[in-house]
C-alpha cells in the first residue's frame, strides 16, 4: 500500500501481483489501484486523470509495471484539432444519427450491443464472453459526470453507446461499443469526433484517450488525433511517435 496527499487527502493505493498484460505478449504487468474504499470527489479524480490514472467502473487505476512503461497516457488538445479528410467525410456519413446523453443505469437494449460488439470484435479479448455483470461493473458507475451517449439511426435503431466522463479540464473517453454490423460507418472514429466536438462547444480543453502503446497495433488509432500530448516522465509534452 502506498499513499498521496491531495489537497490535505492522504489516498491509498494497493498494487496487485504480477499477471499477464493485456496488451503485449510475454509482458508481465502490475497494477496500481486507487482504495476501493477511499470517496472519489471530483477534485480527486481530475488530479488522478491528469497524474496518468483511468477508470474502470468504481476503480481508477494506472499501470505500475517494474520493468516496463510502454503505457502512456494520451489527451487531444481539443481547440487545436484539426480532422482529417477521411475523419470530415466519416463524420458526414453519419449526420443521420442521433445523440442522446443518458444517465448510466443498465439497459438491456445496451447490454445486448455490448454483447454482440464483443463477439464480433473481441472474441480474443481478456473481456470475452460478455456477462451482465462484467459490463455493470465495467460501465456502469454512480458518479457525477458520469454518463452513457446513444447514437441512433432515424428508424430509432440503437447503433452506438460510448461511456463519457466530464472533468474540470476535458472529457474522457472511457469506452465506446457500436453495431458490428454497421461497419462503414466508422463507428469508433464518429464517436471520438462527436466527443471533440462537445468538449470544444464545453470549452473544454482536453478530450483524455486512456493509454496509448507504440507496440500494440489496436492502440495506433489514438495518433490520428492530433494534436496530441503524451504523459511522459510525469509531465505532458506534445506527441512525439519516436
Amino acid at each position: 500500500m502506498s499513499t498521496l496527499n491531495s489537497q490535505a487527502v492522504a489516498l491509498r493505493f494497493y498494487q496487485t501481483q504480477p499477471h499477464a498484460c493485456s496488451y503485449l505478449d510475454n509482458q508481465e504487468a502490475v497494477t496500481l489501484f486507487l482504495d476501493p474504499d477511499q470517496k472519489v470527489t471530483a477534485e480527486i479524480y481530475d488530479v488522478l486523470t491528469q497524474a496518468g490514472f483511468r477508470r474502470s467502473g468504481q476503480h481508477l487505476y494506472r499501470p505500475q509495471c517494474n520493468a516496463c512503461d510502454a503505457c502512456k497516457s494520451v489527451r487531444v488538445k481539443v481547440a487545436d484539432f484539426q480532422p482529417s479528410r477521411q475523419q470530415r467525410r466519416t463524420f458526414k456519413r453519419n449526420q443521420d444519427l442521433s445523440s442522446t446523453v443518458v444517465s448510466t443505469d443498465f439497459n438491456e437494449e445496451h447490454y445486448q450491443l455490448y454483447e454482440r460488439y464483443l463477439n464480433s470484435r473481441h472474441a480474443d479479448g481478456d473481456m470475452h464472453p460478455a456477462t451482465k455483470e462484467q459490463f455493470c461493473s465495467f460501465l456502469l458507475v454512480d458518479q457525477s459526470g458520469s454518463n452513457l451517449v446513444e447514437f441512433r439511426d432515424a428508424s430509432g435503431k440503437l447503433v452506438a453507446v460510448a461511456a463519457i466522463d466530464k472533468l474540470q479540464d476535458g472529457l474522457s473517453a472511457i469506452y465506446t461499443f457500436f453495431d458490428p454490423q454497421e461497419k462503414n460507418r466508422s463507428l469508433g472514429v464518429f464517436a471520438i469526433l462527436w466527443q471533440l466536438k462537445q468538449a470544444a462547444e464545453m470549452q473544454l480543453p482536453y478530450l483524455y484517450l486512456g493509454y496509448w502503446i507504440k507496440a500494440c497495433r489496436k492502440m495506433n488509432y489514438k495518433q490520428d488525433y492530433q494534436p496530441l500530448e503524451i504523459r511522459h516522465q510525469q509531465m505532458w509534452q506534445p506527441f512525439n511517435e519516436n
